[in-house]
């Protein structure tokens, strides 16, 4: 018998999946069990698949009691902001909902649960912050993902929650936009772009998110960590870094503040996360934003090779 953990994860067609199953197969100690709704989306081979919905309580019991894990991360989520708050009870059903299936069915194997969250949760009046921060969401989708939070922590299994924040990066199938490539291209396009200097994160790459996930796994780590980048960026001056680093017309990056756009989701202005617990009880470092800009340039590269 294989003495190798059977890790289980959500949402694994998504971009944080996608970068979660490719490094856990680099790793000798876990059996990876990927699940997503309808078919495998997922290059290479060398994890098992399984088509989930996990809006179906009954599906969600089944599935996990007959594949017993040891770890879950729980990825999967509904976090189109805009959409959440058109769309209330779809987002409700994907990440409360869901998540309480999920939690109940670890519970009844014993499984270590790996939730990840969001800066979502805090109101943006103050940033950066660490695991202490009151959360106060000023959107439906911080409601829900908070709502997630406090049945994790209240579940009678092992538990911990990754936080982290404007999360970028490619996909295999270049599927996603993202701010670095929605700069990139419009600035090879000749298009004048607006970009709001108010708003303040952490932008963590796909990769490192993926990184502090195992980690956590790895170590067996619990309670709250926050899992970002470490670089406090206006999205103003993320556009300015990456204009600079493609070397492309930095006068067509107009600053403008958020009351310039009428979105149907309140963003908070400033959040951003203190990182300092994950590395010192992980080991988790994350790359600059700059180093990470080069990391998608040859992305990019590759696939459209």
């Amino acid at each position: 018998m294989s003495n190798r953990k059977k890790i289980f994860i959500t949402g694994a067609n998504g971009l944080l999946g996608q970068k979660l199953v490719s490094q856990l197969l680099e790793k000798d100690e876990f059996l990876v069990i990927a699940s997503g709704r309808g078919a495998c989306r997922l290059p290479g081979k060398g994890f098992e698949y399984v088509s989930l919905d996990i809006s179906n309580e009954k599906e969600v019991e089944n599935v996990l009691a007959e594949i017993q894990p040891d770890i879950i991360i729980h990825g999967a989520a509904m976090t189109h902001v805009d959409q959440c708050e058109l769309n209330q009870e779809a987002c409700y059903d994907a990440n409360v909902n869901a998540t309480s299936y999920l939690v109940k069915a670890a519970e009844a194997c014993g499984a270590h649960f790996i939730f990840v969250s969001t800066d979502f949760i805090f109101s943006g009046e103050e940033g950066p912050l660490d695991e202490n921060a009151v959360p106060s969401p000023v959107n439906y989708y911080g409601e829900t993902k908070l709502e997630g939070e406090r049945m994790v922590m209240s579940s009678k299994t092992k538990w911990s929650i990754a936080r982290t924040v404007l999360v970028f990066g490619i996909a295999h199938d270049m599927s996603r936009t993202n701010i670095v490539l929605w700069v990139k291209s419009s600035l090879e396009a000749g298009k004048e772009i607006q970009v709001v200097d108010d708003q303040f994160r952490t932008p963590t790459l796909a990769e490192d998110l993926a990184a502090g996930c195992v980690l956590i796994a790895e170590k067996g780590a619990e309670g709250v960590f926050n899992i970002s980048g470490s670089d406090f960026l206006s999205a103003y001056e993320m556009a300015i870094i990456t204009a600079d680093y493609f070397g492309l017309n930095k006068e067509l990056i107009k600053r403008a503040d958020s009351s310039t756009f009428s979105q149907p989701a309140k963003r908070p202005l400033k959040t951003g996360f203190i990182i300092d617990k994950a590395r010192e009880q992980l080991g988790f470092e994350p790359k600059t934003f700059q180093a990470a800009i080069g990391i998608l340039a040859k992305q990019i590269i590759l696939a459209s090779s």
